[in-house]
């Protein structure tokens, strides 16, 4: 099995990251930029591929129908978070690779949390984020463990850093419609951007769900009641159509096209404007060659082609769909659960 290494210092990387969100430069930087950040991403893939591992045989005990997933950060996310924060680096960017564990309940993130916590783990855990004990104020909760790779028969790839994130359903299903929403704005909703009238909907719609499963109230809804909750997320809908909206947008099954073959990646291809979506598979073997076919779309995207990508591995297709539903623009998981608390609040308006 070939995984790709790294071959670039930290110096490198770091200025192949000032390129990439540099005004203007030259050819050759930009050429430089692209294949330093492609050889140091796809880098991750062995470490990903041994902390899924782990993942898996951790939730046997914990839920045996958890949603497994790992990707690989899209470069349109790296060069923003590069913007975004002062002082960021790339080669101390922490969630280049990440994992990915939905579980059925809050109890069961903390069980497989605990699990991380307490167990002998030759890696390091460098950071953690507890977003259900303190959600943002844009409404996203889950549990977040940032470890830096450390293996003494791999020592090529140490010092890497893996992001692990775990969540409900529920709280999967938010982030799914943020990001979906997100495409078809063309707004950046996820990392804090956008029009006001859709951030207040998703706080409100993360405050929601919170109540419903008992954790600590989103920033801004400490002193409100569930009733409370419910009337301005009734409000904010109708005044949005969010429902009407969302429903809309899933794509068809006779709108996804499957390249034969199999594979441990899959490089899924949304291409929002025709409403289409492509998955080509890659063998673990081959994975620079899918991370070079990842790099080639996102240059498309860059020059303004209404296509996205992600490079994940989340075995069969229908995993595939549960794990990242925001790039076949299925939102029905929080289609469902929106549409129960709208009824419901319209029939206790009624009593």
């Amino acid at each position: 099995m070939s995984f790709v290494k790294p071959k670039y210092s930290k110096k490198q990387i770091n200025r192949a990251g000032d390129i990439l969100i540099a005004d203007q430069v030259s050819p050759n930087e930009h050429n430089f930029a692209d294949e330093v950040l492609a050889n140091y991403r796809a880098a991750h893939g062995y470490p990903i591929n041994t902390f899924q591992a782990t993942l898996r045989a951790k939730l046997k005990s914990i839920d045996d129908k958890a949603i497994v997933a790992q990707r690989l950060k899209r470069t349109p996310s790296i060069v923003l978070k590069l913007k975004r924060f002062d002082g960021m680096k790339l080669a101390r960017m922490q969630d280049i690779g990440g994992l990915r564990a939905i579980v059925s309940s809050v109890a069961r993130v903390r069980k497989l949390e605990t699990s991380y916590r307490i167990s002998k783990f030759q890696h390091e855990l460098v950071s953690s984020k507890d977003y259900l004990l303190e959600p943002k104020f844009d409404g996203y909760r889950g549990i977040h463990l940032i470890y830096k790779y450390s293996n003494p028969n791999a020592p090529d790839y140490d010092g890497l850093s893996l992001e692990l994130q775990i969540r409900t359903r529920l709280q999967h299903a938010w982030a799914t419609a943020v990001e979906t929403m997100g495409t078809f704005l063309g707004q950046a909703l996820k990392s804090g951007q956008g029009e006001d009238q859709w951030r207040e909907f998703f706080s409100i719609a993360g405050a929601a769900l919170a109540d419903i499963e008992k954790t600590t109230p989103v920033p801004g809804f400490e002193d409100c009641s569930s009733q409370q909750i419910h009337e301005r997320l009734f409000e904010s809908e109708q005044r949005l159509r969010v429902l009407e909206k969302l429903s809309g947008f899933a794509i068809a099954a006779d709108r996804i096209t499957t390249e034969r073959g199999q594979g441990g990646y899959h490089l899924i291809t949304l291409d929002s404007a025709n409403r289409t979506v492509t998955i080509k598979p890659f063998p673990v073997a081959r994975l620079e060659e899918a991370s070079l076919a990842y790099a080639t779309i996102e240059a498309r995207t860059k020059s303004g082609e209404p296509i996205e990508a992600v490079l994940v591995s989340a075995g069969p297709v229908e995993s595939l769909r549960k794990a990242y539903p925001n790039y076949f623009l299925d939102t029905q998981v929080f289609v469902r659960q929106l549409q129960r608390l709208i009824d419901g609040h319209r029939l206790s308006r009624k009593s």
